[in-house]
C-alpha cells in the first residue's frame, strides 16, 4: 500500500522547505516556478526556489535563493559543476547539505544534478557507487522500483548487490513497503540464465543482508512486476526504461489515431476514453514524480527534462515524503554491514 500524500496542512521536518532548481528543464523557469507555486499552495509544503530572481517572473511570494549560473542541458556535468560554482543546481545541493532545505529537485540536466548531489552532498559511508531509483507503475498497485536507470553504464556484483538494498530502503521510504521483495533483470528466470554480471550477482543476492531475493525477471515483467524492487545495471536500465516509455507512447497514439480513423471508431471512442482515462493516469510521467538519486548523504530527485507544472508538484511532493520518512538513514542502514 503506498504511503498516504501530505495535504493542505501538511508539515515539513523542522520546517524546512524543498529546493527547487528554478533554472533546470526545457520548460523553466516558467514551468517550474508555477509548479513549485502550486506545491506551497495544494500541498501545504515549504518550497525555496533557486536561480537568478531577475529570470523567475512572478515567484508567487516563494523565497529565492539567489544563483547567478545556469548550467545548460547540453553541458558536460562533471566540468560545468566544477566551473559554474554559483549555478542553481549547486546552490540548490549545498541548500541540504548546509541543513537549509530538506531535499532538492531539478528537472535539467541529469548528469549535473548527480554529480551536484555527490560533489556537494557527499556519498554515504560503505556506498560504491550512487544510483537512480525509476518508479515503473504497476496495476493495481504501487509502483515497482527500477534501480541503476542510468547512473552506473558498468557495474560489478558489488554494486548491484547495494542498488538492491538502496531500492528495498526506498520502496519502504516511499510505498510503505513493510519487507521489499528483490529480483534481478535477466533473460531468463533460471539461475543459470544471463551475463556472468548477472550470475555472478544473483549468487550473492541470494545470501545479501537486508534484501528479501525472489530470483530473475524478464523484461517482459516490468509492468507486472512480481517483485517491489528491480536491479540491473545502469546501461541496461536505462535502455529498457527508454523502451517501455517509447512503447507506451506509441501505443497511446496509435490507439487515438484508431479512434479517429472514421466516424463508427469516433462513437466508440466516447465510450471507451472516459473508461481509459484512468489507465493513462497510472502511466502518465507527470505524475510519477522523477526518480531518486540514492546513496548520497541528502534527498535529490531528478525530474524528466520535459517536466510541467504538475510534473514539478508531484517531484516535490516525493521529495518532501521520502526526507520526512527518514530515506537517508534508511539507505544508510541498508548498505551497513551486521
Amino acid at each position: 500500500m503506498a504511503a498516504p500524500r501530505p495535504g493542505p496542512e501538511a508539515s515539513s521536518p523542522g520546517g524546512l522547505p524543498v529546493a527547487v532548481d528554478a533554472m533546470g528543464g526545457d520548460n523553466a523557469p516558467g514551468e517550474i516556478v508555477a509548479g513549485a507555486r502550486r506545491a506551497a499552495e495544494e500541498l501545504g509544503i515549504p518550497v525555496v526556489l533557486v536561480g537568478p530572481p531577475d529570470q523567475m517572473g512572478d515567484t508567487g511570494g516563494l523565497e529565492v535563493l539567489p544563483a547567478s549560473e545556469v548550467i545548460a542541458m547540453d553541458d558536460d556535468p562533471g566540468s560545468s559543476v566544477r566551473r559554474k560554482k554559483d549555478s542553481s543546481l549547486v546552490r540548490a545541493a549545498e541548500a541540504v547539505r548546509d541543513g537549509k532545505a530538506l531535499a532538492m529537485v531539478s528537472a535539467g540536466n541529469t548528469g549535473a544534478a548527480m554529480a551536484s548531489a555527490l560533489l556537494r552532498m557527499g556519498r554515504l559511508k560503505g556506498v560504491v557507487r550512487p544510483a537512480i531509483a525509476t518508479p515503473i507503475p504497476q496495476l493495481g498497485s504501487h509502483p515497482a522500483v527500477l534501480l541503476d536507470a542510468g547512473a552506473n553504464a558498468e557495474c560489478t556484483p558489488a554494486m548491484l548487490v547495494q542498488f538492491a538494498q538502496m531500492g528495498a530502503a526506498y520502496a519502504s521510504a516511499r510505498y510503505g513497503v513493510e519487507a521489499p521483495t528483490v529480483a534481478l533483470l535477466s533473460i531468463g528466470e533460471e539461475k543459470s540464465k544471463g551475463t556472468p554480471l548477472v550470475k555472478e550477482t544473483h549468487a550473492l543476492l541470494e545470501d545479501a543482508e537486508h534484501v528479501r531475493f525472489v530470483g530473475n525477471v524478464e523484461g517482459r515483467d516490468l509492468l507486472r512486476s512480481p517483485a517491489d524492487v528491480l536491479v540491473t545495471d545502469g546501461f541496461t536500465g536505462n535502455v529498457a526504461l527508454k523502451t517501455l516509455e517509447g512503447s507506451l507512447r506509441f501505443f497511446m497514439d496509435a490507439l487515438l489515431e484508431v479512434f479517429a480513423s472514421d466516424e463508427e471508431a469516433k462513437a466508440a471512442a466516447e465510450v471507451m476514453l472516459p473508461r481509459l482515462a484512468p489507465l493513462a493516469a497510472e502511466f502518465d510521467p507527470d505524475g510519477i514524480g522523477g526518480a531518486a538519486l540514492l546513496g548520497v548523504d541528502g534527498v535529490c530527485v531528478i525530474s524528466h527534462g520535459s517536466s510541467n507544472a504538475t510534473a514539478v508538484v508531484s517531484a516535490v511532493r516525493v521529495a518532501h515524503d521520502v526526507a520526512a520518512a527518514g530515506l537517508v538513514d534508511r539507505v544508510a542502514r541498508s548498505v551497513a554491514p551486521a
